[in-house]
């Protein structure tokens, strides 16, 4: 046959006569039923029900998503909207879809002169057409217009879902390959026609869901979150404004909960295979096999139930033997309830090492991160929202594993081995009412449950606070007493939890609304199968009893898991959900790492030496600026200076806590940044000015400044703290516990426990950090005659507010601003009438009197944590400050 284009004149004629004698809807060589015939699909019949089915959900749910756009959406800024050849491909394809099926309908009309024209050629035009219209205007609105509840860098569930069925639909051709009613032997001039234009649409159709998932009109996360931090200025004409509340974060308002999947799984991937067990490795693989054993039970329990229906109605045999076998498969399987049979017992047995095993390590390695984590990091973190966000994410990684491994997998599995066997077993109706009511069911759940997400993370956000105030309020016991602040910290809490109960609340609706979705497709499905079959068996179509009870046993047993197949996706979501907050804490990074390689630090005598040392905590407030000095091995050097001029920093910077922006820090010689923080750390002993002890001994606390020490080393280190016979003193000597935080010490007690576990650790280098600077004179005193038991033959570097307490220093460096700006010793500082002889004139002056009422003064002594009631007076109040200046 000629090609269209030299066709005679009386071509149209011809047509014209062909579409005259269209009297039925098929072919006269083909029928709508039975759908599987001669090694292949009918063609009348495939491309009827699918582009119907195709043409329906996508013009309802289109529909709807139009309507919501309509009601909520916000135009995009054209500053953010990408602009690049990807998204011009795809929608080339999106319009060069509908032309192929309009160009394969003028062929069929026009070319094909020995292929009879049918009605069901209009019918695959008018149905397919429509949907591939609407999806190419979803995609034009995705790209220019804002859902509250959708991920701006991704194409919705809608059209992901219509382009994988309409993929699906596509393939099916291939099904029918040795079909002689197709085109595959391309025996004529209209087979091989056929085929080019198949192939052109099977790969249009592939090209367009790859291009769907890569959305390249759709907004990238990136430029999204620039532009809701404030970081892209302009707006365009459209008045569009940020979507995100100030503070809001951006990742838990716009991403998809599978967003970055595979990011998310190479994360928790080293942790959940047990890489130096070989034994859990067996486990592992031994579950996987009773799994994949444990779908061919789900099969051959329905078969032999059929099989013991019909002996028992065709037969007057005693079929014992398949009674036996039926049990003997339900005692293995569990008859598909899961949980009650051997094999799924042995299974769970095995799995609860492996499950161990990844909450051990989990825990362990993001323990171990938060310890590798910055004092910046850590001086912004809430404990209380710390602990809940490990609490909740390392749970919901097993969770999701088991979920995901042995419900999802297995029950995606069955659904395809029912839509075989029924195909084949049955017919092909059977499987295309499996498949659509599946399809329906996964669909409906999918969509509801990513629209549930936003929920599920506003929950978690609020159940944090909940429980941060908690944890905040109960810390700080002391401070709600003082203040009588009860009432308001409960209704605080109060507060919080209604907040999380009102999200909790619009969680459990939408579940309601979901399940009453879920119940309506199913029990659809069902009536459709059971009543097709029963018709079948009535009407003496091939199938009997048996087959009844099987199709019934069967899809009862396959809705049971898929009826759990919900809830089991929306576990795995809220588990993703839950394990965000742990990402991103495990997305933290270390600031202060070491060098690949670094070696240990060598210490000798403990130099110590700052050259022109440049920091600041933000670039725009510089702390140090250009700080140089060098403390001798075995010498004392005091910091002095107002608060703010960087004293503490320096000790920070020395103990590496943070890095220098500029400059060099040298220990012994050695440049602290190159070697490793650990052997540095090991050689510096320091006496804060808030010690904060664990909620344990005494005998614990004063050992953690050496792990391995015996109790006789840790009794001499208390002595040499002075603070061994008070130890003795309390009931339980060295093992009272000493409270959180160390509470139930007083101020002096506390720091000579921190100076008796840095006597135990030996350090080279001592730093104080204002050690007494929050004590009474009198215990300053004492606590003075111990620390100078530590310091004695060491390096020592003391930050002090009260400059009596440095003035036997071989050098006191005096900082300003970030500078030093006196050195020296006491007398020499003092013979220079500079900025430290200010501050000695300062302190040594008594502060003027104020008006005393005559009610009483609590003064606390802090040394024995009690307080004393004396009468207040101007001369109390002078022996008061003549003890200072005395100190002084």
């Amino acid at each position: 046959m000629a090609a269209s284009g030299h066709r005679p004149p009386q071509h149209i004629t011809a047509v014209q006569t062909k579409l005259n004698k269209t009297h039925t809807y098929c072919p006269a060589n083909e029928t709508f039923l039975p759908v599987w015939t001669d090694a292949g699909f009918s063609p009348c019949f495939l491309e009827t029900i699918f582009p119907s089915i195709l043409c329906g959900l996508m013009l309802l749910f289109g529909a709807l998503q139009l309507f919501i756009y309509y009601r909520r959406s916000k135009p995009f800024p054209r500053l953010i909207k990408p602009v690049n050849a990807g998204f011009r491909i795809q929608v080339a394809l999106l319009v060069l879809l509908p032309l192929m099926i309009l160009f394969r309908f003028a062929v069929q009309a026009t070319v094909f002169e020995d292929r009879e024209f049918a009605h069901y050629m209009i019918a695959y035009v008018s149905t397919y057409i429509p949907p591939l219209l609407m999806a190419l205007v979803l995609v034009m609105l995705e790209r220019n217009y804002e859902l509250p509840s959708r991920a701006v860098h991704r194409h919705g569930v809608l059209l992901l879902g219509f382009w994988s069925m309409a993929l699906v639909f596509e393939s099916l051709s291939f099904a029918s390959m040795y079909s002689p009613r197709w085109w595959w032997r391309m025996e004529k001039y209209d087979d091989r026609v056929e085929l080019g234009l198949f192939i052109c649409r099977f790969t249009g159709t592939l090209s367009v869901l790859a291009f769907g998932i890569w959305a390249p009109g759709r907004i990238s996360t990136k430029d999204m979150k620039k532009w809701v931090l404030g970081e892209l200025k302009s707006v365009d004409e459209t008045g569009a404004v940020p979507l995100l509340k100030d503070g809001e974060t951006f990742k838990k308002h716009d991403e998809s909960t599978f967003s970055n999947f595979w990011g998310k799984v190479k994360v928790i991937a080293p942790y959940i295979w047990p890489r130096k067990n070989y034994k859990l490795q067996l486990y592992v693989i031994l579950s996987l096999l009773i799994l994949v054993a444990g779908r061919a039970g789900n099969l051959l329990i329905p078969v032999f139930y059929k099989y013991i229906v019909d002996s028992l109605t065709d037969s007057t045999e005693y079929r014992y033997d398949l009674i036996l076998i039926y049990v003997g498969i339900r005692f293995l399987q569990g008859g598909g309830q899961g949980g009650v049979g051997l094999l799924n017992n042995i299974r769970q047995f095995m799995w609860i090492s492996i499950q161990q095993y990844t909450t051990r390590e989990l825990e362990v390695g993001l323990f171990g991160h938060l310890h590798s984590l910055s004092l910046r990091w850590h001086l912004s973190r809430k404990t209380g929202e710390i602990l809940r966000v490990m609490d909740r994410g390392t749970g919901s990684v097993n969770q999701l594993l088991d979920f995901l491994v042995f419900q999802i997998v297995p029950t995606i599995a069955d659904i395809t081995v029912a839509i075989v066997y029924f195909v084949t077993a049955f017919n092909a109706w059977f499987g295309l009412i499996v498949f659509v009511t599946m399809a329906l069911y996964l669909a409906g759940t999918i969509w509801v449950t990513e629209w549930r997400t936003k929920y599920r993370r506003t929950g978690n956000l609020l159940d944090n606070e909940t429980r941060q105030k908690a944890t905040d309020s109960l810390i700080n016991y002391e401070t709600v007493k003082y203040y009588n602040t009860e009432n308001y910290e409960i209704n605080r809490y109060k507060e919080a939890v209604m907040n999380y109960q009102k999200v909790e609340w619009l969680g459990s609706l939408t579940m309601c609304l979901l399940n009453l979705y879920q119940s309506v497709v199913t029990n659809a499905g069902f009536a459709a199968a059971v009543l097709l079959c029963a018709w079948m068996v009535v009407q003496q179509q091939g199938l009997k009893v048996g087959d009844y009870v099987l199709l019934g046993t069967y899809i009862v047993q396959l809705y049971g898991p898929l009826g759990m197949l919900a809830n089991f996706y929306r576990m795995i979501q809220m588990s993703f959900v839950d394990m965000e907050n742990m990402f991103d804490l495990l997305d933290q990074k270390e600031e202060v790492v070491d060098l690949p390689n670094a070696p240990a630090l060598k210490s000798k005598g403990g130099e110590i030496e700052f050259r022109d040392v440049f920091f600041a905590y933000e670039t725009a407030r510089p702390i140090l600026k250009g700080v140089s000095f060098k403390v001798p091995a075995g010498h004392t050097v005091a910091l002095v200076g107002q608060t703010g001029s960087g004293k503490s920093t320096i000790l920070r910077l020395l103990f590496r806590f943070y890095d220098v922006q500029s400059g060099q820090i040298l220990f012994d010689g050695q440049d602290i940044t190159k070697v490793k923080q650990s052997s540095l750390r090991q050689a510096i002993g320091v006496v804060p000015q808030d010690t904060v002890l664990f909620n344990a001994s005494i005998r614990y606390n004063i050992r953690y400044g050496k792990i391995t020490a015996e109790d006789l080393e840790v009794e001499d280190a208390a002595r040499a703290a002075d603070i061994h016979d008070r130890i003795l003193s309390f009931p339980e000597k060295y093992e009272t516990v000493v409270g959180e935080r160390g509470l139930k010490l007083s101020g002096g007690e506390k720091q000579r426990v921190a100076i008796a576990r840095t006597v135990l650790k030996n350090p080279v280098v001592v730093l104080l950090d204002e050690a007494t600077s929050a004590l009474d004179t009198q215990t300053e005193r004492h606590i003075q005659a111990s620390l100078a038991k530590l310091y004695a033959n060491r390096t020592t570097l003391i930050v002090a507010h009260r400059l009596s307490t440095v003035i036997h220093a071989d050098e006191i460096l005096v900082l300003k601003d970030g500078e030093v700006e006196e050195r020296g010793n006491h007398e020499a500082l003092l013979a220079q009438r500079g900025l430290y002889y200010s501050m000695w004139e300062d302190q040594l002056k008594a502060p003027p009197k104020p008006k005393i009422p005559t009610n009483k003064l609590l003064v606390v002594d802090k040394d024995r944590t009690s307080i004393n009631s004396r009468a207040s007076s101007g001369a109390d109040l002078t022996k008061l400050t003549k003890s200072t200046n005395d100190m002084m």
